[in-house]
């Protein structure tokens, strides 16, 4: 009987602010933001996915966006979940990107992001 190892590789995150965790963050693997690029290249139409594509195909080493623009990417992503192709796991991280994106516009706070690699090792 054989086992799989339980130790994975170390992963980029993109952390956002106005997140649902007990610090106000949420975490999402950039292979993540990579498949939700595509499925909105393939579920939104070319001049709707205009900024919504800047963030997920390249985060840079973070970034913010301004109150009305994070609720213009709520609402695009919050149709992408909603889309029949969406796969769930995929939908899931749209759903909490957009409700992260609308906490900060309606706090009227800029949407801030950070990427962060993984670089801790278990003793």
């Amino acid at each position: 009987m054989t086992r799989k190892p339980q130790i994975n590789d170390p992963e980029a995150h993109v952390i956002t602010s106005h997140g649902a965790d007990f610090f106000g963050e949420d975490r999402h693997p950039l292979k993540t933001l990579a498949s939700l690029a595509g499925y909105a290249e393939g579920c939104l139409s070319r001049d709707e996915r205009g900024p919504l594509m800047l963030l997920l195909t390249n985060p840079g080493e973070g970034g913010s966006m301004s109150p009305s623009q994070a609720a213009e990417i709520s609402a695009l992503l919050l149709r992408l979940a909603r889309h029949r192709f969406v796969k769930a796991s995929a939908a899931a991280h749209a759903r909490a990107l957009a409700d992260a994106a609308g906490r900060a516009a309606a706090d009227g706070d800029r949407w801030v992001w950070r990427v962060e690699s993984e670089t801790t090792t278990a003793a």
